[in-house]
């Protein structure tokens, strides 16, 4: 990756949003790369977001996090995906100001059931249901603040979600 103008869109949301199957789809669609933080987080490190959460700890992860996050901006000029909680981050927060960033709404029902009861997901560690209600509560308004594309997509599929956001982001200037 290299940068030129940054990503052409950052796609944050909370798990279950579909940041990572419409990020795929709308790169295709833009002719451009894709990139996942979660993904280069443990291709760095050799290890899943899951077992440095659990070895190294939740700061740790975060540190790692926010670290993948600014390189990515700085080298991505396709699409990125962050992961749910980077945004938490006041100096992430500070360098998305000047990026494309598209808000993935999800709403409870529709996460819990992209999620799945089973999945490895550190965070949802004992009721997801209420787990993911408590992850959205708290933080739909940090990503509805820092977007500047919100889309749905609660029941629908991904490759409309990704055609919305082509859209979105034609009318979006740079």
């Amino acid at each position: 990756m290299t940068g030129a103008g940054g990503p052409r869109a950052v796609l944050i949301g909370t798990m279950g949003a579909g940041k990572t199957t419409v990020g795929r789809l709308l790169a295709e669609r833009l002719g451009v790369g894709f990139a996942d933080t979660d993904e280069l987080i443990e291709a760095q490190h050799g290890k899943t977001v899951q077992d440095i959460f659990v070895e190294d700890g939740e700061a740790t992860f975060r540190a790692l996090e926010r670290a993948a996050v600014a390189r990515a901006l700085d080298e991505s000029d396709g699409v990125l995906s962050l992961g749910g909680g980077a945004v938490l981050d006041p100096s992430t927060q500070a360098l998305l100001a000047a990026h494309r960033v598209v808000f993935l709404r999800v709403g409870l029902a529709d996460a819990v059931k992209r999620v799945g009861l089973g999945s490895g997901r550190p965070l949802l560690l004992g009721n997801v249901r209420a787990r993911v209600k408590q992850l959205l509560d708290e933080r739909a308004p940090v990503y509805a603040g820092l977007a500047r594309i919100t889309v749905d997509t609660d029941g629908r599929e991904p490759a409309e979600i990704a055609a919305e956001i082509v859209t979105a982001l034609q009318g979006d200037p740079a």
